[in-house]
């Protein structure tokens, strides 16, 4: 990889967290929902990261990503559920794969540009869901057949949601049209 390749590598990665974290900082990366339950759209930077520069730099804003989930469940909790994801098991693990999971689905689709952004942007979304979820059954936090339930109320609006968010992005940043409109001017 040349030195231009590294620092966009470096810096599209750095923004990716950043991304991440004010989002999880200033809220907007929960979109209000049914019963006071909230759609994450947290995930979404990872997965673009891992499109953009690859399953590593995916790895690196879900790891980054899991690390602010824990330490704003420690200092400032929102729910009676947030002491859960002080464990880094729940809150720091499952979200190391969103980046690596949305990238592989873009890699075996990236023929059909479109359908691979929107396929990875769900993937990566399912990712979440299912390994945030799947750690709650197995520490035991919330029997296993609630969960279920959680999955599909929250589980199907945040696939829909991040594979919009995901393909309006890196669609922008490529300049790739999507239907009328033909992206940024980004580079």
């Amino acid at each position: 990889m040349n030195e231009k390749n590294i620092t966009r590598s470096i810096v599209i990665t750095g923004l990716m967290a950043a991304i991440a974290v004010v989002l999880g900082w200033t809220h907007w990366g929960f979109i209000p929902w049914f019963g006071g339950a909230a759609l994450t759209i947290m995930h979404v930077p990872a997965i673009i990261a891992a499109i953009l520069v690859g399953p590593f730099s995916g790895a690196v804003v879900g790891l980054i990503f899991g690390i602010f989930s824990m330490i704003q469940a420690a200092i400032a909790p929102t729910g009676p559920a947030d002491v859960w994801f002080t464990n880094p098991l729940l809150s720091v693990l499952p979200r190391v794969f969103i980046g690596p999971g949305a990238w592989l689905v873009y890699s075996a689709l990236k023929h059909w540009i479109a359908p691979s952004l929107f396929a990875a942007g769900a993937v990566g979304s399912l990712v979440n869901t299912v390994l945030v979820l799947g750690m709650i059954g197995v520490l035991d936090f919330i029997p296993w057949p609630a969960l279920g339930g959680i999955a599909l109320a929250n589980g199907i609006p945040e696939m829909i949601a991040s594979s919009l968010i995901t393909a309006a992005v890196v669609a922008a940043y490529w300049r790739i049209p999507l239907g009328k409109r033909h992206g940024s001017n980004l580079d």
